[in-house]
């Protein structure tokens, strides 16, 4: 039964995105706690007040993977000294850099202006990767998670949703003790960053638009039988993240230390499935392509940053075609439009085969794989765009804008995908809220 319209607030948007295409006109009504409970092209009883949006929602874009601290650094790694090599290796020192740089009230406030930005792009939902845990001197604060809750805390002020995945980063490289400069990462053992992760727990639970995951950093931070322990004792209902096979150099060492390649290594010795979630993945065999699209798994991809990085392209289109799971991050922070990413991930495979559409339709594609597969890994899984029952979390574009003016019905989707950008966009809404 339908709530009095007193108790709702209406909307009306002129497109509104469901899976199988656009919902036009698109009614909205939404309670207190921001959940849809009216959706349809009536109207509403006569007495609700609506309020008349000149624009086409999509579902809020998912951010599954995030160093919030990173944000910090920009333009502070686009530089260096001439005749020496820049690379990932090289990156790492300026990130060092600022990640000591920080106490926890310094990483709540940038993490506030990140997370503001993130939502004037679109994005709803945050994944912080987060591992800058200790205090300067590598010391545990007496609040375990003191620096995760500071994030917790900038979430909830800037008003996105944030799945907080504390992550055990134990060592310098595969088989290497940690270098001064990672101090502030490092849990020595399980036991210790299992600890980290109850302390987390406790953190995440004073806001109600948090969630929890878990993992570890990647096979070079961590000892292999210890990504075995954190995996298999870990929260069996949290989703599990690592980095893997970023770098060729990374896969290069992979091989020395474990004998396998990142991805192959994992897949032997880990139970792949829905709650493990890899970042980058960019240097895979078909076979591990394969593989992996097959376990269910979810590979989140960080354009922005792996191009800025130089890390290279990922095999997007062959891991589509044996319908893998994959969502999107910002990883860096170097790129915050989640429109830009989404296309240029097309655009590498179009560079690399020398053709144009890489898919039969792009948009709804990457749309659809960035949005389910992006609450997946952040421990929200649904495959409703929007439904009764779920919260009207939404990136709303303005149809005035140039680029979407022109835009048919049914070109409207890929026109926002390949030609928009962050202006066109009219607003952000979480929990049936503009923000």
């Amino acid at each position: 039964m339908l709530p009095h319209p007193d108790q709702l607030k209406f909307y009306r948007f002129r497109y509104l995105l469901l899976h199988d295409g656009w919902l036009s006109p698109a009614y909205v009504g939404v309670d207190k706690a921001g959940l849809v409970q009216y959706l349809s092209t009536e109207k509403p009883p006569a007495e609700a007040a609506v309020e008349m949006v000149e624009g086409a929602a999509l579902p809020g874009f998912q951010n599954a993977h995030s160093h919030a601290f990173q944000f910090g650094m920009a333009g502070r790694a686009e530089t260096h000294q001439e005749g020496i090599e820049d690379d990932f290796w090289t990156w790492r020192e300026a990130m060092y850099t600022c990640a000591l740089s920080y106490s926890p009230s310094q990483m709540k406030k940038v993490a506030v202006r990140l997370y503001k930005q993130m939502l004037r792009n679109g994005y709803t939902h945050v994944g912080e990767f987060h591992y800058l845990h200790h205090d300067q001197n590598g010391q545990p604060y007496a609040n375990l998670a003191e620096m995760g809750e500071r994030l917790i805390e900038a979430a909830a002020e800037a008003g996105i949703k944030v799945t907080l995945i504390p992550v055990f980063y134990q060592k310098g490289n595969f088989n290497t003790a940690p270098a001064p400069r990672q101090r502030r990462f490092i849990c020595h053992d399980t036991d210790a960053y299992f600890k980290l992760l109850d302390s987390s727990r406790i953190a995440v639970s004073r806001y109600e638009n948090a969630g929890l995951g878990f993992g570890v950093h990647s096979l070079r931070a961590v000892d292999a039988a210890a990504i075995q322990t954190t995996y298999a004792d870990g929260p069996e209902n949290l989703p599990f993240h690592l980095h893997a096979a970023e770098q060729l150099k990374e896969v290069d060492d992979c091989v020395a230390a474990l004998g396998q390649r990142p991805v192959e290594w994992l897949l032997d010795n880990l139970e792949a499935g829905p709650r493990l979630n890899l970042v980058h993945c960019t240097h895979m065999t078909e076979s591990e392509t394969s593989r992996l699209a097959a376990s269910g798994a979810t590979v989140i991809l960080c354009p922005g940053t792996e191009a800025n990085l130089g890390d290279g392209i990922f095999s997007l289109k062959a891991f589509t075609r044996h319908n893998g799971s994959w969502a999107i991050g910002t990883d860096s922070q170097v790129s915050l439009n989640p429109l830009e990413d989404l296309r240029w991930l097309d655009y590498t495979q179009r560079l690399q085969s020398h053709k144009r559409n890489t898919f039969a339709d792009g948009a709804s594609l990457m749309i659809h794989s960035s949005l389910v597969s992006g609450r997946k890994a952040m421990g929200a899984a649904s495959e409703s765009y929007f439904s009764v029952g779920k919260p009207l979390d939404a990136a709303v574009y303005d149809l005035k804008h140039p680029a979407l003016e022109q835009a048919s019905p049914g070109y409207l989707l890929a026109a926002m995908v390949y030609t928009a950008d962050s202006a066109a966009l009219l607003g952000t809404m979480v929990n049936g809220k503009w923000v």
